[in-house]
């Protein structure tokens, strides 16, 4: 543990898996306390132990960030056990593809409820927090100790991405969500990032025939890309191959650390040189 986020409160959600748990790691082996999310019991309950078991400190919160009530209860989370909030990290996700003439009302609605409405309602939710700690430190000491927030996006909302029209819509949004909130929360010496990641190597980017279903609300989504579509990621990718969930963590704590607490509106693209 370097410590250089000793006394952070952060929290991650989807991080019972591949590259949310592997931010909760790299954050708690920074010294940050982390609040742990996840739509299923188990996989929290596996992050927190593993982060226990590393020498960090980690709470479950159990639900989907698409309930309504889920952003009022995962803040109170880490209020009541950390005290505050110093990083937030928009991280839960999946993808539900189809071409455009067969994407389903439910499919479109999905997609920007999980990536664009969940992040805005857990950033709405945390404002009065970090804005009354902010407000109280400046008054203390005459300025307000940076805290952070990073937004997941995607290559796919720079770029485009065939048979992701929904996908693709709400990770734009999520750019114009981290612009917006960058430009409000400045005055509280809160910077706002997102990083886009390009081909990661997790379940959901697993090769089709590998990557099978998974269940969300109800609903079975298959998961997956087509072995054609990853072979050619792969020779456009200049580095030559996908990322690893590890990597694609450490450029979401990099915009946690004190060394980025003058970059803010960005959006850094995690693709190995390939930006879609």
């Amino acid at each position: 543990m370097t410590g250089r986020l000793e006394g952070r409160s952060a929290l991650v959600t989807g991080s019972g898996r591949g590259i949310g748990l592997e931010i909760a790691r790299r954050l708690a082996s920074e010294g940050a306390r982390v609040v742990v999310n996840d739509l299923d019991q188990a996989p929290a309950d596996e992050t927190v132990a593993l982060v226990r078991e590393e020498g960090g400190i980690a709470v479950p919160c159990i639900g989907s960030v698409t309930d309504p009530a889920f952003a009022e209860r995962v803040v109170a989370t880490a209020v009541d056990a950390f005290g505050g909030i110093d990083i937030i990290v928009n991280n839960a996700g999946y993808t539900w593809d189809a071409i455009l003439q067969r994407t389903t009302d439910q499919q479109w609605d999905a997609m920007l409820d999980l990536h664009v409405t969940a992040p805005f309602r857990i950033l709405r939710a945390a404002q009065p927090v970090i804005a009354a700690a902010a407000k109280t430190e400046i008054a203390q000491t005459g300025s307000a100790r940076c805290r952070k927030v990073v937004n997941i996006s995607s290559v796919a909302g720079l770029s485009g991405n065939p048979g992701q029209a929904a996908y693709g819509a709400a990770k734009a949004g999520v750019t114009g969500l981290t612009k917006t909130i960058a430009k409000e929360w400045g005055r509280y010496n809160v910077t706002v990032n997102a990083v886009a990641f390009g081909l990661i190597q997790t379940r959901l980017t697993s090769a089709l025939g590998d990557g099978g279903e998974i269940e969300i609300d109800g609903n079975r989504v298959r998961v997956g890309v087509n072995d054609q579509v990853l072979e050619s990621a792969k020779r456009l990718i200049p580095l030559g191959r996908a990322g690893t969930p590890a990597e694609a963590a450490a450029a979401v704590v990099l915009l946690c650390l004190p060394e980025s607490d003058y970059i803010t509106g960005e959006t850094l693209v995690c693709g190995g040189g390939w930006n879609g």
